[in-house]
């Protein structure tokens, strides 16, 4: 499938200035989470989640999604009947990420990597990615692994965070082995500290901190709840949970992707395509700017939508079309051999 099908805006270095991106679209084809939650399949995968299940006012059966405990067992069960995990568990007022948004990152990164190699997605444990700020949850790993058999580096300034996600890598038998965990002692670094002289990675995924301060982040939190209940909610009771610096940060998303892509540059070399998510549309030109900046090789704009909601994946690499070619029959090739 050509990258014009696929809703994947690229652009070599020097055009990147205009947003030119597709509208959003469905969910990825390959998104295991089409539709509707089969909440009976669920449950009988996890019986956790049965004290949640309730019909809606439309008679079908869903959940409380202003209930973190129901949003977290949703996980969880979506987790083993979906990607075949046998434990899965977060500490309390950690982020509970919505997965079928997770998972469309990672399918189309996928197509991302495939597209530097011929159209064939890399699969295999050879593939190495990081994620940058993997979280108590480890979902990215999860999906990654599980669906294209990728290996990861998950990184994460939270301690506790990086102990939860080792627990579950270690409690799961086919994510053991392919997951390693390294804490960022830094908080205002992103990847000094974690990318290693000898690393070779092939892609890099980032969800960041959305706000710029507790009271932003406050704020929305209250918005969102008060859409939920369909009334005004003056308490937050953060229905997929989140730390601090899992919601905000100094300077917000612009300054973080900035400052990522800057760092960047220094690892050139380490890495084939960098990525984050965009989630504020105004946020792409800084960091178009700051790609002309540091004179990113090739751009990527990819337009995730999921119902009402949307958001942008920017890739870029600094390698030229040679080192590319390079790199893919080096690493890549052996993998679609064998």
């Amino acid at each position: 499938m050509s990258e014009k099908k696929r809703g994947i805006r690229s652009v070599s270095f020097g055009e990147a200035k205009k947003p030119l991106i597709k509208r959003p679209s469905k969910i990825h084809s390959r998104n295991k989470h089409q539709g509707r939650y089969d909440l009976e399949a669920m449950q009988a995968a996890c019986p956790e989640l049965t004290p949640f299940v309730q019909p809606n006012v439309h008679g079908n059966l869903s959940i409380d999604f202003a209930n973190p405990q129901a949003v977290k067992t949703l996980n969880k069960a979506l987790l083993i009947h979906q990607y075949g995990l046998s434990y899965w568990d977060i500490p309390e007022g950690y982020l509970c990420p919505p997965i079928p948004g997770r998972a469309d990152y990672i399918h189309h990164l996928a197509d991302v990597l495939g597209g530097s190699n011929f159209g064939r997605i890399p699969e295999g444990s050879t593939v190495k990615c990081l994620d940058v700020g993997v979280g108590a949850n480890c979902i990215y790993p999860i999906v990654g692994h599980i669906e294209y058999g990728w290996s990861f580096i998950g990184s994460d300034i939270d301690e506790e965070a990086i102990e939860s996600a080792k627990e579950i890598v270690e409690q799961n038998e086919q994510l053991k082995g392919s997951i390693e965990l390294r804490h960022q002692p830094e908080p205002k670094d992103v990847f000094y500290g974690v990318i290693r002289k000898e690393d070779q990675i092939d892609l890099t995924v980032c969800n960041p901190p959305f706000h710029a301060s507790p009271e932003a982040a406050e704020e929305a939190s209250l918005r969102k709840l008060s859409n939920l209940n369909k009334s005004a909610v003056t308490e937050v009771k953060l229905n997929f949970g989140g730390k601090g610096t899992e919601l905000w940060t100094n300077g917000g998303e612009r300054r973080f992707i900035r400052d990522m892509i800057r760092e960047s540059a220094k690892f050139a070399d380490n890495c084939f395509w960098f990525s984050t998510l965009i989630s504020k549309e105004p946020n792409l030109k800084g960091a178009y700017d700051t790609l002309n900046a540091v004179k990113a090789a090739e751009i990527k704009t990819i337009r995730m939508g999921q119902g009402n909601k949307s958001s942008r994946i920017v890739a870029w690499t600094f390698l030229s079309p040679e080192q590319q070619k390079d790199w893919q029959n080096s690493r890549w090739k052996t993998v679609e051999e064998e």
